[in-house]
């Protein structure tokens, strides 16, 4: 059971990383990096929002819902 719960964890945090990755980008007004979570389907930005804190906390990295207007 343990290993289960820890290959799970393993693939969450995985998951994130490919996301953030595949999503970060310098916003030219701020020039500040966001991870930029897609707009629909919103569950990608609540599946991850526990790591977001922890990103945010570690990396000063910013995240944004959607493209900047």
């Amino acid at each position: 059971m343990r290993i289960i719960l820890t290959i799970l964890i393993g693939v969450h945090v995985l998951g994130y990383v490919v996301l953030r990755i595949a999503n970060t980008q310098v916003w030219d007004q701020d020039g500040h990096t966001y991870v930029i979570f897609p707009k629909s389907p919103i569950a990608f930005y609540y599946a991850y929002r526990s790591l977001t804190h922890v990103d945010g906390a570690l990396t000063v990295m910013r995240f944004h819902i959607g493209p900047h207007q």
